[in-house]
């Protein structure tokens, strides 16, 4: 059985509040869950019954037995995403491409059963990442999964870095790795305030200890990065708020493919981010949630892509004049 598929049933369908009960999707759960967590469900139940959904005829014109198909083939695709969807986008996206030579009409049904995006409202993006580093690079680095607490705005990211790949093995600190190996004899000792002690030295140095899904722990170096070509509402702005979600939406809890060019005076990686294979600052800028940093990338994709959101009147382009990030922060600057 599907271990992804169980976690996300337990995680996200929860029992029914008395608020939530006015208010039930067609699998007994409350709006605001009746998407991924509905999807997850039936496949859950699909594997240990091969049984589709009853109300799912009522969506799609193909018969049971074709529907079933379906249901086998989203079990397979779920279960080989890494990691698996979490927003109803994500999980529309799976669906589209997982069944991309089926009748449009049946995938739609099958959306609309479960209150996911439609193909026509999602914003199409790229799939394909760089095959080789692109010029300019200097070094390309994996990161841990991502904490929604690490992402401040829009356009800026911590992440974390394991020691032990290769390009950072060799840079780790003699006291780091020490401390690394103190502090884990010290927790085995339930010596907790001499654990904590140690941690907070591993953090000062520019690393952390990373407590992973499974329960590993990892030592990991840290680093602040900059979204390369793109400058989104600073948090105060107007907008500001929405820019930081969908990022915080499009890569918490992922691994990202972290392409850094240089640094900027603040010291922060300057970089282009890849998520399963979608290129971060692409989604920002054509859902208008970012302006494209011509002062400092001239990269004509980046400018259509604006362009676009601007044309669709999408994300901070709904606005009559938005205001621009720099010009804000230069009016902080100078006290007006």
């Amino acid at each position: 059985m599907g271990n992804a598929l169980r976690f996300l049933y337990g995680k996200c369908c929860k029992p029914l509040t008395e608020e939530d009960s006015g208010s039930l999707g067609p699998h007994g759960v409350s709006a605001a869950t009746v998407g991924v967590s509905a999807l997850a469900q039936d496949l859950y139940h699909f594997e240990i019954t091969s049984q589709v959904p009853e109300g799912l005829t009522r969506h799609v014109t193909s018969s049971k037995k074709a529907q079933a198909n379906w249901y086998r083939k989203l079990s397979e695709a779920w279960r080989e995403a890494k990691p698996p969807p979490t927003t109803a986008e994500e999980a529309a996206r799976l669906v589209i491409q997982t069944l991309s030579r089926h009748k449009k009409a049946d995938v739609e049904g099958l959306l609309a059963f479960y209150g996911l995006p439609l193909p026509h409202t999602l914003i199409p993006v790229s799939t394909a990442e760089p095959t080789t580093l692109p010029a300019g690079v200097k070094f390309e680095m994996q990161t841990l999964p991502v904490d929604a607490r690490a992402i401040p705005d829009g356009d800026t990211i911590t992440v974390y870095v394991s020691a032990a790949e290769p390009r950072e093995s060799a840079c780790v600190p003699g006291d780091v790795q020490m401390a690394a190996v103190r502090r884990s004899k010290a927790r085995a000792e339930r010596n907790y305030e001499q654990a904590d002690a140690l941690h907070q030295k591993i953090i000062n140095a520019g690393y952390r200890v990373i407590n992973l899904p499974n329960n590993e722990e990892v030592l990991a170096r840290k680093y602040r990065i900059r979204l390369r070509g793109i400058d989104a509402p600073e948090s105060s702005m107007p907008y500001g708020k929405e820019a930081q979600n969908e990022l915080i939406k499009i890569v918490q809890g992922k691994c990202l493919r972290v392409l850094v060019y240089g640094d900027d005076r603040y010291g922060r990686c300057v970089a282009d981010l890849y998520c399963n294979g979608i290129f971060v600052q692409e989604v920002m800028l054509k859902k208008g949630c970012a302006w494209h940093y011509s002062a400092y990338d001239q990269r004509s994709e980046l400018a259509k892509w604006e362009k676009e959101a601007r044309a669709k009147r999408v994300g901070l382009w709904a606005a009559s004049n938005p205001e621009e990030p720099w010009e804000w922060r230069k009016d902080r600057r100078e006290g007006r």
